[in-house]
């Protein structure tokens, strides 16, 4: 279970539609004990500029990094938005999910309301949907 505030969620759909047409992406921190509490989300630059697929700048991920430690939080994982396909992990998501321990959240806004899934992705290929609490 990952409890998510309900303002990170906005924060999460606010970037997405900022960015619409193309991907947004971000990574996530917060703390993982018994359940993950989302604590801060970090917008970041999509440097492929596309709808289709994301790429981070990796000067802009160690600093997003640097701040997550400071703050004694763990990086939990990052999202990225599909602005016209549903929120489930694309062959290529799951291609390039390398880390097994991260959530990947996947924000879509191609129906009349955004719908924000996350999952683990083991071995590239097994998908597995984590349930998000709104707090």
């Amino acid at each position: 279970m990952i409890k998510l505030p309900t303002s990170l969620y906005k924060k999460l759909v606010g970037h997405a539609q900022d960015e619409f047409p193309q991907e947004c992406c971000g990574l996530v921190a917060g703390v993982s004990q018994e359940e993950i509490e989302v604590k801060e989300v970090y917008p970041m630059t999509n440097t492929d500029a596309s709808a289709e697929h994301f790429s981070m700048d990796p000067k802009e991920q160690f600093k997003v990094v640097k701040e997550i430690r400071s703050e004694d939080y763990e990086m939990i994982g990052n999202y990225h938005s599909h602005p016209f396909t549903p929120s489930r992990p694309s062959e290529e998501d799951k291609r390039l999910a390398y880390d097994q321990e991260a959530i990947y959240f996947i924000l879509s806004l191609a129906g009349e309301e955004p719908v924000l899934k996350a999952f683990r992705i083991k071995e590239q290929q097994d998908v597995i949907e984590v349930e998000i609490e709104l707090i």
